[in-house]
C-alpha cells in the first residue's frame, strides 16, 4: 500500500488512534453536512450523502452524529463550504493532492501552501498532478473480513476492477460511479467495510529514502491536522525497512 495509506498505518501505530478518530469524526460530519445541503436529507435520493453516510457507518461514527450533521444542514446557520482541490510536490518530487472543504477559500490556500513550504515542497496549478492519478472508488476492509481468494472472488461477482491484499487488510477498487453499487454488494457478501471513498490511485510510485520519508510524514501530518482539509493523497512508496524505522522512532 502505497502513499497515505502508509502514513495512516504508521499514525495507528505510534498511538493516536482517539485523536484520529475525533478528527476523523468531525471531517465525516463536515462531509455529510455539505452533501445533505447541496442535494437535501433525503439518503436515498442523495448519492453523495448516501456514500457519506455509508462511510461514517464504517467508522463507526455514531447514529445521533449523522443524524445532527444531517439536520444541520437543514438550518438556517449551516456554514456554506467550497470543495477546493489543491496540488503539489512534496520532498524527492512527489505528488500530492489535497481536498478540502472551506468557508474560506484564502485562509485554506495559504494554509496549505505553507504546510508544502516548510516541508521542503511546492502547491502547484490544478491539474498539475492529478493526470499522474486515476480517480476510483475504494472498499476498504480489515483483514478479518476473509482471505485474499474470498475477497478476490467476492470483488469480482461484485463488479470490481482490481483487488489488492496483504497483511493490513483488502482495498478494492472500481470506477468512482459504481461505488454505491459496488460497496453495497460487498458488504452484503464480506460485512462492514472498513471505509468507503473515492480516491485518487497513483498510476506509478517514486520510492523515497529514509530522510525524505521522514520529512513527507511531517509534510502529510501537517496537512491531515488542517480542519479544511478532507483527504490527501500521494504516490510516494517506502520500503519495508524505512518503515520499520520510521514507525519505531
Amino acid at each position: 500500500m502505497a502513499g497515505h495509506s502508509q502514513f495512516k498505518n504508521i499514525m495507528h501505530r505510534k498511538g493516536r488512534q482517539d485523536a484520529m478518530r475525533a478528527k476523523m469524526f468531525s471531517k465525516l460530519s463536515k462531509e455529510i453536512t455539505v452533501a445533505a445541503k447541496m442535494g437535501g436529507p433525503d439518503i436515498d435520493s442523495n448519492p453523495r450523502l448516501r456514500l457519506a453516510v455509508q462511510n461514517a457507518r464504517a467508522q463507526s461514527m455514531p447514529k445521533d452524529n449523522i443524524q445532527r450533521a444531517i439536520n444541520k444542514s437543514q438550518g438556517g446557520d449551516a456554514e456554506d463550504y467550497e470543495s477546493i482541490r489543491y496540488e503539489g510536490y512534496g520532498p524527492g518530487g512527489v505528488a500530492v493532492i489535497v481536498e478540502t472543504l472551506t468557508d474560506n477559500r484564502n485562509r485554506t490556500a495559504g494554509a496549505v501552501r505553507s504546510y508544502f513550504t516548510k516541508h521542503g515542497g511546492n502547491m502547484g496549478e490544478t491539474g498539475s498532478v492529478s493526470f499522474m492519478f486515476d480517480k476510483v472508488g475504494e472498499v476498504v476492509f480489515k483483514p478479518e473480513a476473509g482471505d485474499a481468494d474470498t475477497v478476490m472472488m467476492a470483488a469480482i461477482e461484485a463488479g470490481a476492477d482490481d483487488v489488492a491484499s496483504d497483511e493490513d487488510g483488502h482495498i478494492v477498487t472500481c470506477a468512482f460511479e459504481n461505488l454505491g453499487e459496488l460497496s453495497a454488494a460487498l458488504e452484503q457478501a464480506l460485512g462492514e467495510p472498513e471505509s468507503v471513498n473515492i480516491v485518487w490511485k497513483p498510476q506509478t510510485v517514486t520510492e523515497v529514502d529514509e530522510d525524505k520519508a521522514a520529512t513527507l510524514m511531517k509534510l502529510m501530518a501537517a496537512l491531515d491536522d488542517d480542519e479544511d482539509v478532507q483527504n490527501v493523497f500521494s504516490n510516494f512508496q517506502v520500503s519495508d525497512e524505512v518503515m520499520a524505522r520510521l514507525t519505531a522512532a
